[in-house]
């Protein structure tokens, strides 16, 4: 909803040239923080989702903000013509493009340290794993998210769901990082291929990705200390492929585990609190 103006035009004499200087004045300063807002938005590009929403909110601020910017330049330009003297309050509409402003900055900043934290993680883990390591795990950030793909012919056997004991070495690498960065979730996707599987206790390709994703979340907590209120456990099935699964190859790379590490929310839902408020048009 739009910001009330609170405009007021009075009627009487032609605008004298002190007024309508102090008008030009005020126009001239709203125009800058509308620009000054409008920089500070196309600033704040970001791939983590919840964030993303909040900065789309700001972006819709900004485009009502700058309705009242045309609202009121068109009520001085019909004061001006008219030959009346104007008096024109935009005290209460850049108050509200500074919060709008301040608020972006907010987002802005919360965004860079993600990206930060995560570049400095994703170092961290590729630093850590051996080069024979790295040919089984592919390390990559996504929309402000870190993804760990380990290939399933490293950590299970086929068609089960009991970790190899050459994966423990990485997997606790692995958890020594998830250690370190006590502000991030964990959760830990199976993913298979679309070949039919019939095991013992295992009537398709849902119970072997939830079961191999909860092996690796069980280790993870029993074996590496990961506290287990940071980690969950997920099953993709065949339904999340990367790749053809017409093609060996193909359903090679579909066949994984993905270990996924996120910042908490709760940063991103603090910002939503203090998020501008808008009042109704008077």
């Amino acid at each position: 909803m739009a910001v009330a103006l609170g405009a007021a035009v009075a009627m009487s004499s032609c605008v004298s040239n002190k007024k309508y200087t102090a008008l030009k004045n005020d126009y001239d300063a709203l125009y800058k923080e509308y620009n000054a807002s409008q920089v500070s938005l196309a600033e704040s590009r970001t791939g983590n989702q919840s964030l993303q929403a909040m900065l789309d909110e700001a972006r819709q601020r900004n485009k009502e903000l700058k309705e009242d910017y045309a609202a009121l330049q068109s009520s001085l330009d019909q004061s001006l013509k008219q030959g009346t003297q104007g008096s024109i309050n935009i005290s209460k509409l850049v108050d509200e493009i500074n919060a709008s402003n301040k608020y972006i900055k907010q987002l802005v900043e919360a965004k860079s340290k993600s990206d930060s934290l995560n570049m400095v993680l994703t170092n961290n883990l590729t630093r850590s794993l051996s080069r024979d390591e790295l040919q089984d795990v592919d390390i990559k950030v996504l929309k402000g998210v870190v993804y760990i793909s380990l290939a399933d012919n490293m950590l299970f056997k086929s068609g089960s769901y009991e970790i190899n004991s050459r994966a423990m070495d990485t997997l606790d690498k692995i958890a020594k990082i998830i250690k370190d960065y006590r502000d991030y979730d964990v959760l830990v996707e199976g993913n298979t291929d679309d070949v039919p599987i019939s095991r013992p206790n295992i009537r398709n390709n849902w119970d072997l990705s939830a079961l191999r994703a909860s092996s690796v979340v069980q280790v993870l907590q029993n074996k590496f200390d990961v506290n287990p209120s940071r980690l969950s456990a997920a099953g993709r099935g065949e339904y999340n492929p990367i790749a053809d699964n017409t093609t060996d190859l193909g359903r090679q790379r579909n066949r994984r585990t993905e270990i996924i590490i996120t910042p908490k929310l709760d940063q991103f839902l603090d910002l939503i609190d203090k998020a501008p408020q808008q009042e109704e048009t008077k």
